[in-house]
């Protein structure tokens, strides 16, 4: 089968297409022929091996343990392992293998069974493969510390992103109060994404224009734990899902603190691949929910995409399509 392997860490220049073995299923396994699978900022953080663990994740001089990236597929069960009760071959089905090898940008993957969910037949493989990972992210997040209440006020920072689309409209449906925050050219995605209220971050900063916020969600986190702390209303969330790593240690220390003596909650969001998923597709086909794509590549020019993400201005997800001949 083909697939693209990354051979080494820092540039897209590194992924190769390769014939590889095809993978066989162990018992709690399925093999899915996948058709759609999306890039989310983890693939990019393993490409360039920054923060540092991820290269004790995935190998520590060279890709080892990871060597063919992609986490959210979307596809058809080819086989199944003995012990797999839930699935059978012709099942259409997507979800998160962050927890179980990655290996989406191949023709097939094997995954573990509760990896999985069953795709609706309304949601297109490409819009399951957007879903996963960036929508559950977002869901974990507006739960964080106590489900999001309806007429709350929630900002998202780098709401015209993957994870922000998602959110913008999840918290809508929650009744929430949306402000979405991005750059210039993503004002326009922000509000088709059903965000009542846009700032543009090169113009404003939200944490000193005056405004508070019940729950403050932040996908790029580069500010002061204590320019968070003064956006925030008595009894308010923050919740950093990604960021710079500075942060995260300032957070662990400092977030514990603040949220003992003050009536305000800090955190790191700490994710759990395909919880919540069944609550996506419930949204999906409530058409709550849709993702934002911004472009679909082909498996042969999966480094081209990754050239396209680091430019940073990717509206919504990048989607890589996989087309399989009759043969295969």
């Amino acid at each position: 089968m083909k697939a693209i392997v990354l051979t080494k860490y820092r540039s897209p220049d590194f992924f190769e297409l390769k014939e590889i073995e095809k993978p066989k299923p162990k018992d709690n396994e399925v093999l899915v022929k996948v058709f759609a699978v999306a890039i989310n900022s983890w693939d990019w953080e393993i490409l360039i091996a920054k923060p540092f663990v991820n290269r004790l994740m995935a190998g520590l001089l060279k890709p080892k343990r990871i060597k063919i990236l992609g986490c959210d597929i979307a596809g058809r069960v080819e086989a199944v392992g003995k012990n797999v009760k839930q699935f059978q071959p012709g099942d259409e089905v997507f979800g998160d293998l962050s927890r179980c090898g990655w290996g989406g940008f191949a023709e097939y993957v094997c995954a573990r069974d509760n990896a999985l969910a069953s795709k609706p037949a309304s949601m297109s493989f490409e819009q399951a493969a957007a879903i996963p990972q960036a929508g559950l992210l977002a869901l974990q997040a507006l739960r964080y510390k106590g489900q999001i209440q309806p007429g709350q006020k929630v900002l998202f920072n780098g709401a015209g992103g993957g994870v922000g689309t998602l959110g913008v409209q999840i918290a809508k449906s929650f009744g929430a109060e949306v402000t979405g925050v991005d750059s210039t050219e993503k004002l326009d995605i922000m509000r088709s994404s059903g965000a009542d209220h846009v700032i543009d971050y090169t113009q404003e900063d939200f944490t000193k224009n005056g405004q508070h916020y019940d729950r403050i969600i932040d996908v790029a986190a580069t500010r002061s734990v204590f320019d968070y702390k003064r956006a925030l209303s008595p009894g308010g969330v923050f919740v950093m899902v990604g960021g710079s790593s500075s942060l995260v240690n300032k957070l662990l220390f400092l977030g514990p603190w603040i949220s003992m003596t003050e009536n305000k909650k800090m955190g790191l969001l700490l994710h759990k691949p395909n919880k919540g998923l069944s609550f996506m597709k419930e949204l999906f086909e409530a058409g709550k929910v849709v993702p934002v794509i911004d472009r679909c590549y082909p498996l042969n020019e999966v480094a081209e995409a990754f050239r396209y993400y680091g430019e940073g201005q990717v509206k919504g997800k990048i989607v890589i399509t996989v087309e399989h001949n009759d043969n295969s």
